[in-house]
């Protein structure tokens, strides 16, 4: 619109070609910068740059502003330069039109700024010049220019800063449009979330109720009338405890409410209360009090479940685990009862059926005596099973690590089996692998009874062949492994049975026990005690083609610490053990003969006690080197006897347990009351002869009283 009226303006003054001259060079400049303009959102689009984009338009508005001030030269020169005031304006216009863009690009309002001002410039040397009269109309003209520039500046000032203020206020209004959006969306999930909680409470399994600051009810929900019986009209107004408190509603929990209501502190308990019919349950409560800003209650919801019947299955559960100690605990003393009793004459038949093979016997009196003293031995050791097996499902097998020969252990297992490997014409092999320890951290104890087991089922259930044991060692994660494979040439296991033949009372084939015999406990006894120890037992086999059973076991390698030889001045002889002295305490006659027989060929001083009491007032009297300590006595047990005699004012004796108690808890409490050591009936006679000549001559070196 301004270039058309200047170029209008200068058609009338100069001339219409000159008119339109200033126009067509104006549209020109226009065309240029709008025609750029146009296309920088697509050239942005395509991946220009934008810095030099912005050059470029930088420099369309120079040209535009060039074009503009051609014109206003134009009309400076207009009336032979006598009417700048037109041309003064013009440029006014175009200075204040370009100010206004300012804002928005800062390099093209700089550029056609800058323009202009070099036209004013211009303008004023080429045209304007002092008269003769002086040069008060050059001057007048200068600080009209300078007037002029300061307008513009103050109107782009202006224009600028009150495009600012827009931005902001558009911003402002943006951000507070933005704000109040999503406080709408809080507040519409404000209110969704409060139908659902409403919802929830309202359909709760779990009785819900609102109280006010002073305690008294405002709400309830079905679930609280269904549990209590009272309906919201009956409840609401009134504090719970009027409703459901009862004689068998405990005071102090109903005081601890009160003051966690008082301190603004939640509660969560159980209390009875006595509903609306009279009857009493057992209720979960949990209270929790909400303040408002000023820190005061402004609601208490209470959550409310009926409890009756966890409380009733809990005492039941209670109930079952007591009976099921109190039978655990009656099966623990009926098998310690059973073992005494069982082995008390079973002493008497295996000792007097070692006594009578040592004696002159034909052919059929030894073949009797052999076949009573194996099937005691038999018996002994289906008693041991059993045992063991009550011991492990109890979880009172102890595990005892402890530093130990290996190789002499496995050694003397496999002597065990030889004489009966032999007769039956059998190789029985040992084979242990370079690299195994020879000294190592482990149960030996368990690791005996293991091998026990594998190797005896090996020799027994083997006709022809041989019997290999194989020791070699297997990595571990953490420790080093044990590989312990059991091979024999027997029988053989068809390969479905072999998940079978751990379980208790199981073996492999039906017609197995009727030829071969045995419980079928070995192996699951074996296999709980290498579980027991970390380790585990697995079979390989084939009917027909004899069988591998391999124990893996974790072990620490101990010390390389030598076996100390036998101190000659502390081992018994014959000649160090005259006139030491030994007194039996026990009270069977059948154990005491067999005692005395086994000890009769010891140049010792026998000495009986029949009872507890006895074997104390003669540990006072005879000052024995040794006692051999039944536990089970009349009138004073051997736990009491020897808790009596360690409190006697005499030379301490060696005391040994000599006992039918075969449990761990046995020994323990024999070693607790003082007791030495502890050997379990029936005991052998090689047995007992070692500590006798053990404990007996540890007192070597003491002269005899």
């Amino acid at each position: 619109m301004l270039t058309l009226v200047g170029g209008g303006m200068l058609a009338i003054v100069e001339g219409p070609w000159v008119g339109a001259v200033a126009v067509a060079v104006a549209l020109f400049g226009e065309a240029i910068d709008c025609l750029f303009l146009s296309r920088v959102p697509d050239l942005l689009a395509r991946g220009k740059s934008f810095l030099v984009l912005s050059a470029v338009a930088t420099l369309t508005a120079a040209i535009q502003a060039l074009t503009i001030g051609f014109c206003v030269m134009l009309a400076w020169r207009a009336d032979d330069g006598h009417a700048p005031f037109f041309a003064l304006a013009f440029l006014f216009g175009a200075a204040v039109n370009a100010g206004i863009v300012l804002t928005f690009h800062p390099g093209s309002a700089i550029a056609r700024l800058a323009v202009h001002l070099m036209t004013l410039i211009a303008g004023f040397i080429s045209f304007t010049a002092p008269d003769d009269d002086g040069p008060t109309e050059l001057m007048m003209n200068a600080a009209g220019a300078v007037v002029l520039v300061f307008i513009v500046i103050a109107l782009v000032r202006f224009a600028v800063d009150s495009n600012r203020r827009n931005r902001r206020h558009l911003a402002d209004m943006a951000e507070q449009r933005r704000l109040l959006q999503a406080t709408n969306r809080r507040l519409q999930r404000s209110q969704k979330e409060a139908q659902q909680l409403a919802l929830a409470a309202r359909h709760a399994n779990d009785g819900v109720v609102l109280m006010d600051s002073g305690g008294r009810i405002t709400w309830v929900n079905d679930a609280f009338t269904r549990i209590t019986g009272y309906s919201p009209f009956e409840a609401v107004g009134h504090l719970p405890g009027e409703l459901l408190n009862g004689p068998e509603t405990d005071p102090a929990t109903v005081a601890s409410i009160r003051n966690a209501a008082r301190t603004c502190q939640p509660f969560r308990g159980e209390i009875r209360n006595r509903i609306r019919d009279g009857t009493y349950v057992w209720i979960e409560t949990n209270q929790v009090p909400v303040v408002d800003e000023n820190g005061q209650v402004d609601v208490v919801v209470a959550i409310e479940r009926d409890v009756t019947e966890a409380r009733r299955a809990a005492a039941e559960l209670a109930g079952a685990r007591d009976r099921a100690e109190a039978g655990a605990r009656a099966k623990a003393e009926f098998l310690a009862n059973m073992s005494h009793e069982i082995r008390t004459p079973m002493n008497g038949v295996i000792g007097m059926s070692d006594l009578l093979c040592d004696t002159s016997l034909t052919d059929d009196q030894r073949l009797y005596a052999d076949t009573i003293r194996s099937s005691a031995q038999s018996l002994l050791a289906l008693i041991n099973d059993i045992l063991d097996l009550s011991k492990l499902d109890a979880g009172k097998m102890a595990i005892n690590p402890v530093d130990f020969d290996l190789h002499a252990c496995l050694r003397s297992v496999v002597a065990m089996f030889r004489t009966q490997s032999e007769s039956k014409g059998l190789g029985l092999n040992l084979d242990i692998a370079e690299g195994v320890p020879a000294r190592v951290k482990a149960d030996d104890t368990r690791l005996r009874q293991i091998l026990v087991n594998l190797i005896g089922n090996a020799v027994k259930f083997t006709a022809e062949g041989r019997v290999c044991v194989e020791v070699t060692m297997a990595d571990g994660p953490d420790l080093q492994r044990l590989r312990i494979a059991v091979r024999d040439t027997g029988i053989g296991i068809q390969p479905h049975n072999l998940d079978t033949i751990f379980e208790r009372f199981s073996q492999a084939e039906a017609g197995t026990r009727r030829r071969f015999g045995g419980t079928g406990l070995g192996l699951t006894i074996s296999q709980m005690l290498a579980d027991g120890m970390g380790g585990a037992i697995t079979a390989e086999s084939a009917l027909g083609e004899g069988a591998c059973f391999t124990l893996l076991l974790p072990f620490k390698v101990a010390g390389d610490k030598a076996v100390p030889e036998a101190d000659t001045d502390h081992v018994a002889t014959r000649k160090t053990l005259a006139g030491r002295r030994v007194l039996v305490a026990e009270d069977n006659r059948v154990n005491r003969l067999i005692v005395e027989r086994y000890l009769r060929d010891l140049p010792v001083a026998l000495h009986f006690a029949q009872d507890g009491r006895e074997a104390v007032e003669r540990a006072s009297n005879i000052l024995p080197d040794l006692i051999l300590m039944d536990m089970s006595m009349p009138v004073m047990n051997g736990i009491e006897a020897a808790r009596a005699i360690r409190q006697l004012d005499i030379p301490q004796p060696a005391i040994v347990a000599l006992t039918a108690n075969a449990f761990d808890s046995d020994r323990e409490a024999c070693l607790a009351a003082g007791m030495d050591g502890f050997l379990s009936k029936p005991v052998r006679k090689a047995d007992l002869i070692a500590a006798v000549a053990d404990y007996a001559g540890r007192r070597c070196l003491q002269p005899a009283p």
